[in-house]
């Protein structure tokens, strides 16, 4: 159920810079593809934020409706999106065979995530998160631009979903019991004592805390490889045994597996996440800070 961890997560904002050669005509070499998923919980302006201010030659990517199928109770807030209707919206963003793809959004890449594990889980190899999100473009002083960018050539990308492990309710509880679940929400809807959007509080069974705004510096650049290493390890997640992670809806759960895979642990997705184990009255919601 484990997949190979990605060699690759995070592309720096210098690096990007050079990559996208801006002011540089001259260059023939193609510049990476750059998506922006700028989305939050409770925040449905995420287009109008792109317009106001993104990264030049950015393309604006719609998580509800491009990055998730329609919710279901079965499949939760966000379920994986039809194959062929994903690769119809990479091809819109331009992805092509071999171009690499960054991936960024306004909020410490929890919701870019999405995108990157998807494309990675859809067999594209070569995508990676911007360190630090748009924060840290914005703090190195780099240009950005506003409204639409230019006509793009559309991509030729094919892709081949399954590369990367997923989890249904039936194994996401086996994991729990058999190996290590975390939870990636923040520590108060583990607890319980909070939950603004879905059926029930409460965490499964034998769940672990583990927030994923943890994985991130004060500056919104992922932790040090080695100190996520430490942080993972301390909760019984490693390579040597079967990690799964959720969170509400699956969006931040992949903020969560990027993490420990820059931290070298391989990870599957649960992709319903608590919106739909809580939305099945005959799975079983546990309150307090303790797994059980």
């Amino acid at each position: 159920m484990t997949a190979p961890v990605p060699t690759s997560v995070l592309t720096s904002v210098p690096e990007l810079y050079s990559r996208l050669r801006i002011g540089d005509a001259g260059s023939t070499a193609p510049a990476p593809v750059v998506l922006d998923v700028r989305w939050q919980l409770g925040d449905p302006h995420g287009r109008e934020h792109y317009l106001k201010e993104h990264i030049p030659g950015a393309v604006y990517v719609d998580l509800d409706t491009e990055l998730a199928a329609p919710a279901t109770p079965e499949g939760g807030r966000h379920p994986l999106p039809d194959a062929a209707e994903l690769q119809a919206a990479a091809r819109r963003w331009g992805v092509t065979t071999g171009r690499p793809v960054v991936v960024y959004d306004d909020n410490g890449n929890t919701a870019a995530a999405r995108a990157w594990w998807l494309l990675r889980w859809a067999g594209v190899e070569r995508v990676t998160l911007l360190d630090g999100a748009l924060g840290a473009w914005r703090a190195a002083g780099l240009p950005t631009e506003t409204g639409e960018p230019g006509a793009r050539t559309p991509g030729d990308i094919v892709l081949a979903p399954g590369r990367l492990p997923v989890l249904d309710a039936d194994a996401a509880a086996e994991v729990a019991r058999d190996g290590v679940l975390l939870d990636a929400r923040a520590a108060e809807r583990y607890r319980g004592e909070s939950e603004p959007v879905d059926p029930r509080a409460g965490h499964i069974p034998g769940a672990l805390s583990a927030p994923t705004g943890d994985n991130l510096d004060p500056d919104g650049t992922f932790r040090d490889a080695d100190e996520l290493a430490v942080r993972f390890t301390a909760l019984g997640a490693d390579d040597a045994i079967e990690v799964g992670v959720y969170c509400g809806s699956g969006v931040t759960a992949a903020h969560q597996i990027a993490a420990l895979a820059h931290a070298g642990i391989p990870a599957a997705l649960y992709p319903g996440s608590w919106s739909a184990w809580s939305a099945d009255p005959g799975r079983p919601a546990v309150l307090g800070e303790r797994p059980y």
